[in-house]
């Protein structure tokens, strides 16, 4: 985890694939693996004719135990489908997610991960149900479970300790959401995604909804939890600075690809997909001397239909460093291990770098 401070935030040929080039660490330091998930909607494009819709595309990665990966990318790129897919909300068209060593394939098995991995929801307006108290809402998980069934007074007790956790005060429990802000309603999702006191939580941007100021008290409220509670977390952001400050790796995905895979402070400083160097560059930095010094890298084209996605490199309809093998769609582009703890999908991963410093 980053020690740094939020008083400021803005907050080639034949390549193994990832799980073959992988050397996994010891066992124990995994909690979750995901091995070639991919997600597909089928899409109607015709009175009779269907379409698959490809939002999440043979993504691999592994997370370690305490660990917070940050997911990274513009709207629509599949950040949030992977974390649903994960968590078996979606049920995957294809690929493996292996929770703690268990493959989840069973209804049982899914049970199981929902009983060790939450989600947050962004937006805190509409993931809270306006008919119930807060107190019915963080103790939904529990009822869902039967846990605390026919012990009214322990129910009350865990709830308050969990309302206690994320900074809400007692008398919160019998009001409803409407009567709380933005900030307070994510308080109270926070609250209901830790009541079975899971080891891994999805967090689909928690604080895009907020204010800046408020977004600093939620992060250092995450790192708090974590820190206290062990937590795992996927942290899915499209603000790449939140994500740097909370993030040990940063995943980037474009069009349902993850195409840049690296600890936080190798990506930021050595970032080898084109992608990656135009998201950074997109950053907004207060002195003007950097940013005359520093030019904004500024894309051609839309980002394609994944109706219709490009063959070969997802990105090379808008990558200027697209050569013709690029386009190869028979030789697929897997995630590899460019430098140590550094992966990537792309065949030419340094003609950004050497163009743009």
């Amino acid at each position: 985890m980053s020690n740094k401070s939020l008083e400021n935030p803005v907050v080639t040929a034949d390549v193994p694939s990832l799980s073959q080039q992988l050397e996994p660490p010891k066992a124990d330091d995994i909690l979750l693996s995901v091995r070639h998930l991919s997600m597909y909607f089928p899409t109607q494009v015709g009175f009779f004719k269907t379409k698959p819709l490809k939002a999440v595309d043979d993504v691999s990665f592994d997370v370690k135990r305490g660990e917070t990966i940050g997911i990274v990318g513009e709207s629509g790129c599949g950040k949030t489908t992977l974390g649903r897919t994960i968590l078996h909300l979606y049920k995957p068209t294809s690929g493996e997610v292996i929770f703690d060593h268990r493959p989840i394939q069973t209804k049982a098995d899914v049970e199981f991960l929902r009983l060790h991995a939450q989600m947050v929801f962004q937006d805190p307006y509409s993931s809270l149900d306006p008919r119930m108290t807060v107190e019915d809402i963080i103790a939904e998980p529990l009822d869902a479970k039967g846990l605390y069934k026919g012990k009214k007074s322990e129910r009350h007790a865990k709830v308050l300790e969990l309302m206690k956790t994320v900074g809400l005060s007692p008398e919160h429990a019998t009001r409803y959401p409407h009567e709380f802000s933005g900030g307070q309603r994510q308080r109270i999702g926070i609250a209901r995604s830790l009541a079975l006191n899971p080891e891994l939580v999805v967090c689909d941007e928690p604080v895009s909804a907020l204010d800046v100021s408020i977004q600093a008290q939620v992060l250092n409220m995450f790192e708090r939890l974590q820190r206290e509670m062990h937590l795992t977390y996927l942290f899915i952001a499209h603000n790449l600075l939140v994500v740097k400050h909370i993030s040990d790796r940063i995943a980037v995905m474009y069009l349902g690809h993850m195409v840049e895979l690296a600890s936080t402070q190798e990506l930021f400083q050595n970032p080898l997909h084109p992608y990656t160097v135009s998201l950074l560059s997109a950053i907004p930095v207060p002195d003007p001397d950097i940013v005359r010094k520093n030019k904004r890298i500024v894309l051609q084209g839309e980002i394609p239909s994944p109706l219709n996605a490009p063959s070969g490199c997802p990105f090379r309809t808008r990558c200027p460093y697209a050569k013709e093998d690029c386009a190869d769609a028979h030789n697929p582009i897997p995630l590899r291990e460019v430098k140590e703890g550094h992966f990537l999908k792309c065949l030419h991963p340094y003609a950004g770098k050497t163009k743009n410093q």
